[in-house]
């Protein structure tokens, strides 16, 4: 799997090279991208809650290895598992997506994102 850092790397020297791209590599890019910030933020509000991920994977009935792959941005969750990751962090999910930027963050209840 290439890293995010190595992707947007290789992203920005093309598109300052003039490269095209198909619309199809332009989707699936984008859903690398959300699926990496996905995959962020479910790790960072783990991690802040200070659970490990067999605990997140018990409280919202999926398995540690489903936990491990969402969050290195392997898969891109339903909004129905958004929402039982939410419950299971006792969150919040906020999602802005506007043109080509998104931003992702699960908030403990009762807190603005930033």
């Amino acid at each position: 799997m290439v890293s995010h850092a190595r992707w947007k790397l290789t992203r920005d020297k093309e598109i300052a090279e003039g490269f095209s791209e198909s619309p199809e590599i332009t989707r699936r890019r984008e859903e690398i991208r959300l699926a990496f910030e996905l995959g962020q933020a479910v790790h960072d509000r783990r991690t802040e809650l200070g659970i490990s991920q067999t605990e997140l994977a018990r409280r919202a009935a999926m398995t540690q290895p489903q936990i491990s792959k969402l969050e290195l941005g392997g898969t891109v969750p339903t909004v129905p598992l958004l929402a039982r990751l939410a419950r299971a962090m006792d969150s919040e999910l906020n999602l802005r997506l506007a043109g080509e930027t998104s931003r992702v963050v699960f908030t403990a209840h009762g807190h603005e994102a930033a």
